[in-house]
């Protein structure tokens, strides 16, 4: 049986995608096709894919033409492959010309003519660019500013910000507008990272005006005013997405089907921790600056709510507050229990702890260290450390690069995208609201 290989990223699969694999069938009996990862898109240069690489696949699958679909997800894997799996031929498009001659040394190569007139870049192109507003004063308008450079299709077009000292010399170089109402008139799109008391307002009034939204999480401070919003947005066919940039980086997603897949058993506990300094006396204003359970809370609940689900039977929350009459907690541990597992969050500003996400089985357990929301690397661990396996992803923009490339195809196809579903956001929504109902233990 001859073996031929052939790779690509097939984004917006089109009849150009199914001619060159229709030729690079008939080369051999057996087709593997290698459908590049996100992030070995991300080392190639911008990212232009308007599809998830599940989405990809899905696509090539659906033409019958692929004995057996791989993931393409590092340098040097090309290699690996073809010796691994025997290949007799590599064929590609004639556009990389001389570029794989290399691999003539393992088996045979065949440059493949074409299909003129088509390309996925030409598609992509004739989408129009989404001008993005910014909302906010975090630093983090800085990363999201730069990150935007790297997606096609976004134009940072205006910003909306009490404080710009923090301000990157290429953020001071965008038009800074007087007035969120100037903003919403320059924009398509704002991406939202003001006070969380501010979102609901600010959410609201961007929907009105016809804009697309992004939020840092949490996007409300109540599920009843959460819900509202997503119905406006609904009914106005716009979309309002949750931001947490965790949720879109490549490791953290390969560490959750690995954990569901059940090579480390049946989950029994989710502990993850998030913590990170302040300083108090330049911050005098608390209402200014974000809590602990405003600015970690989502995250750390993010893997317990994508892993156990979002139905648990109960949140104990404890807390230390700055002041005893505030709403300021410097550090607060909720504890959550599901009919057949338990979990746990640390979260605080202005305490410190080791950041580790640690997810446990009936077979063994994932560890992912610290700074565990920015992860390229886990390791999954047994009984036999003999037995234990290290996992390593290129991660790019700590994830706010495809958090943005997720939030322009969402606006593009006009569907939210399943990193972050409705039931996750309304679940952070909640237990953040029990947090300000005061339905905790107050740590002296």
């Amino acid at each position: 049986m001859k073996k031929v290989i052939t790779y690509g990223t097939y984004d917006l699969l089109h009849y150009g995608h199914i001619r060159l694999l229709e030729r690079a069938k008939a080369l051999g009996d057996y087709l593997i096709v290698g459908v590049t990862a996100d992030n070995f898109d991300l080392a190639r240069g911008k990212i232009n894919v308007q599809q998830s690489v599940m989405e990809r696949i899905d696509a090539v699958r659906a033409t019958g033409l692929a004995d057996e679909i791989i993931v393409e997800e590092y340098e040097g894997q090309k290699i690996d492959d073809i010796r691994r799996k025997g290949v007799d031929i590599f064929a590609i498009g004639s556009d990389w010309l001389g570029k794989f001659d290399y691999l003539k040394e393992y088996c045979d190569v065949v440059y493949l003519e074409r299909t003129k007139g088509v390309s996925s870049s030409e598609l992509r192109a004739e989408k129009r660019e989404v001008r993005i507003g910014l909302v906010g004063e975090s630093t983090i308008l800085n990363k999201f500013e730069r990150e935007s450079h790297s997606v096609n299709g976004v134009k940072i077009s205006a910003v909306c910000a009490r404080d710009t000292a923090d301000f990157s010399d290429d953020m001071k170089q965008i038009p800074l507008v007087g007035s969120y109402d100037e903003l919403l008139d320059q924009c398509d799109a704002v991406y939202i990272i003001s006070q969380p008391h501010e979102h609901y307002s600010q959410i609201k009034q961007a929907l009105e005006a016809g804009k697309h939204v992004l939020c840092e999480s949490p996007i409300a401070l109540s599920v009843k005013d959460y819900e509202e919003l997503n119905k406006l947005a609904s009914d106005k066919e716009l979309i309002l997405m949750d931001g947490i940039k965790t949720a879109y980086a490549t490791a953290y997603d390969r560490l959750v089907v690995l954990a569901k897949s059940g090579r480390i058993g049946d989950i029994v506990s989710v502990d993850a921790v998030c913590t990170s300094m302040f300083d108090f006396e330049r911050h005098e204003d608390k209402t200014k600056v974000w809590n602990s359970i405003t600015a970690w809370g989502p995250t750390a609940m993010l893997p317990i709510f994508h892993l156990l689900g979002t139905d648990y039977t109960r949140a104990d929350i404890t807390t230390r507050l700055y002041q005893p009459d505030s709403d300021f907690d410097i550090f607060t541990k909720i504890a959550f229990t599901y009919p057949n597992a338990v979990a746990s969050i640390k979260v605080g500003v202005g305490v410190k702890s080791e950041g580790e996400l640690i997810i446990s089985g009936t077979k063994g357990y994932l560890y992912i260290p610290a700074p565990w929301w920015k992860t390229d690397y886990f390791e999954l661990r047994y009984e036999n450390p003999a037995d234990n396996k290290r996992y390593f992803y290129k991660l790019d923009g700590e994830g706010i690069r495809y958090e943005i490339v997720s939030f322009i195809k969402a606006i593009q196809t006009l569907r939210k995208s399943t990193y972050l579903t409705d039931n996750v956001s309304t679940a952070i929504v909640k237990t953040i609201e029990a947090f300000y109902n005061k339905d905790v233990t107050l740590l002296a």
